[in-house]
């Protein structure tokens, strides 16, 4: 008795498929790991733009304390209250710029995680 050929095909692709599409134990787990760290490392990028925003803000409001407490002074005192005012607001934007960067690098970190599946 011959068997059909394509039947027999047909169920020998079936089967290596389906042995082939399941991923093992320890895959599942190596995923999971890196999905966990990929989780962990966007949320540090999310505390890093907040602690670097408020490092940002509290430089800015005392750049405006600073020039508050110089409009009674003399004019000397003013331009260097101002100086010191300008100098705490590019700092603040110098703290804003490399918090996003920090932030950047760890979210493109988690997405290299996740890509590694």
């Amino acid at each position: 008795m011959k068997l059909p050929i394509i039947p027999t095909l047909l169920a020998a692709s079936v089967y290596t498929f389906a042995f082939t599409a399941c991923d093992s134990r320890q895959e599942d787990a190596r995923e999971e790991a890196l999905e966990h760290k990929a989780d962990s490392l966007e949320k540090k990028a999310e505390q890093v733009r907040k602690e670097g925003e408020a490092a940002a803000d509290a430089n800015e409001n005392a750049a405006d304390r600073v020039r508050k407490q110089a409009k009674d002074a003399v004019a000397a005192e003013k331009q260097t209250a101002e100086a010191e005012a300008d100098a705490a607001e590019d700092n603040a934007d110098a703290i804003r710029k490399a918090a996003e960067r920090k932030a950047d690098a760890l979210e493109d970190e988690a997405d290299q995680n996740r890509e590694a599946k």
